[in-house]
């Protein structure tokens, strides 16, 4: 692999399009303000690295992102990339993480507007908003996830062993499933969603489920003032 160490880059497109490399101790920051350093790079290891500009991992394939810095100003960090390990990192830009797959997080700390959109096959702990919005055929396995608007419109999704919490989650979805999960904090959930849930905790409210069965041992207030919503929920 070809090795980049110690070096500055602010440069448009300063890694752009190559394949099999290391980057380490680098810094991606500077006056040019050049964006998407390693577009289209494949076969990418990037270690111990600070990233404060935009766009660094777009169409990517088989990347590893250890010990790593992103700030604010690197905003959607990954899209359309596939294959990604990030470990041990900070992920504070806007969107982080979009149209991509075969993700694993491990450790990392992320505070992203946005985050997960459309992903498909991530696992990790998420304090975040609107996260999974329109995602597909995402499993979610031990993992607690916290923030509004929990995956809107999401379809194939499933939730497994996992601690939910925030206003207002898991609406209008298709083919959602909940197993062995807890809720907190969680009013006005499942609203126009089909869904077949297993709750393990007391939900504050549910709100017209279109299809499905939702079990739970307790439930605050049950709301059924849409006609068209046939989902049964069952109080145990």
């Amino acid at each position: 692999m070809k090795v980049f160490q110690n070096e500055q880059h602010d440069e448009e497109r300063a890694l752009y399009g190559l394949d099999g490399i290391q980057v380490l101790n680098c810094k991606f920051d500077g006056p040019a303000d050049g964006e998407s350093a390693m577009k289209e790079a494949d076969n990418i290891e990037a270690k111990n690295c600070y990233f404060n500009l935009r766009y660094p991992f777009w169409h990517n394939d088989n990347v590893l992102v250890e010990n790593c810095e992103m700030t604010e100003l690197c905003r959607a960090a990954f899209w359309y990339s596939n294959n990604i390990q990030i470990k041990n990192t900070k992920m504070h830009g806007i969107k982080a993480l979009r149209e991509c797959s075969n993700i694993e997080l491990l450790n990392c700390n992320v505070i992203s507007p946005e985050f997960g959109w459309d992903n498909e096959n991530i696992n990790c702990n998420f304090d975040t908003k609107d996260a999974f919005w329109h995602g597909k055929n995402i499993l979610v396995k031990d993992c607690y996830v916290k923030g509004e608007y929990l995956a809107w419109y999401c379809e194939n999704v499933t939730f497994e062993n996992c601690t939910i919490e925030g206003t207002q989650p898991l609406c209008y979805c298709k083919n959602l499933k909940l197993i062995n999960c807890k809720m907190i904090g969680c009013d006005l959930s499942f609203e126009k969603s089909d869904v077949d849930a297993e709750i393990t905790t007391e939900v504050d409210s549910i709100k017209n489920p279109k299809s499905g069965v939702i079990r739970v041992p307790i439930v605050k207030e049950i709301i059924m003032d849409d006609p068209k919503a046939k989902g049964e929920i069952i109080v145990e």
